[in-house]
């Protein structure tokens, strides 16, 4: 099985890989979400797009309270 790093996109050996995740399937167990041990703290786990919407809603809700 071929595994991708999730921040670099190069192929890893089975020595230089770490799991950094889980991502849910909707039929099904999922998958891990794999990185160089040297780029696991680079992988973002979080939609940027999903982040900056969710902030908004957060500041909307924080403002009318």
């Amino acid at each position: 099985m071929t595994r991708v790093c999730r921040a670099c996109d190069e192929p890893i050996k089975d020595e230089d890989g770490v799991i950094v995740a889980h991502e849910l399937g909707n039929s099904g167990p999922g998958w891990d979400i794999w990185a160089h041990r040297d780029h696991a703290d680079d992988v973002e786990l979080i939609d940027p797009v999903v982040l900056r919407i969710m902030c908004r809603i957060w500041a909307a809700q924080a403002a009318a309270q």
